[in-house]
């Protein structure tokens, strides 16, 4: 899966490994239980984003080009910034930069994961799709506005600013965002992880 550049059906995956295709699909139910691959709806499959954690090789060239987008916006803010994609109905972070000058900010993980619906990256995310009827006034609200804010949503006492970041074929890959504790102008971060989310989006 990691070698093919598009997912790949049990059947393939069969050939391939020189497995029967009964035991190649108890093998993927057992990866997809620990989120080491994801399944489509056309039932094909592909790395998940569970191997982060292990081996931080999930979506190498959108890791790749978060680095220096996200270490800027870190220190730019003195907030950690991080970036986060969608597996199904959750939202996953895959990269996370602390700032290197603040005297205090929140530690994040990768892998850490919460549902679309909630929380400010989530949020975008949904935000970043094409309008849907199911829409909450939420994603609506953050369509309009180009990004999200939430607060105490994934963290308690926490708060949130994220904005959706589009490939050049303008799908909604993931978020850009940052978590803080306490105060802040929400619309001037607002504007700067907007900026940090096209900035990553242009050099995908």
């Amino acid at each position: 899966m990691a070698d093919s550049d598009e997912p790949l059906t049990i059947a393939e995956i069969a050939s391939v490994v020189g497995l029967h295709r009964s035991i190649t699909y108890r093998m993927l139910r057992t990866l997809e239980e620990h989120r080491l691959v994801s399944r489509d709806e056309d039932n094909r499959y592909r790395p998940g984003v569970g191997l982060a954690v292990l081996a931080r090789r999930v979506a190498p060239h959108l890791r790749t080009a978060a680095l220096p987008c996200l270490s800027a916006l870190a220190d730019e803010t003195r907030k950690t910034a991080f970036l986060v994609v969608p597996e199904g109905s959750d939202a996953v972070t895959i990269v996370v930069v602390e700032p290197r000058l603040s005297v205090f900010h929140v530690t994040y993980r990768p892998g850490a994961r919460h549902e679309l619906s909630r929380g400010a990256p989530g949020i975008a995310i949904l935000a970043g799709r094409p309008a849907h009827e199911e829409d909450s006034p939420r994603v609506t609200e953050a369509r309009q506005r180009g990004w999200a804010w939430s607060n105490s949503e994934v963290i308690p006492g926490f708060s949130a600013c994220a904005a959706p970041v589009h490939d050049p074929t303008g799908e909604c890959v993931g978020a850009v965002s940052v978590v803080y504790g306490g105060e802040a102008d929400v619309d001037e971060l607002g504007a700067r992880v907007v900026r940090a989310a096209n900035e990553l989006g242009a050099s995908l």
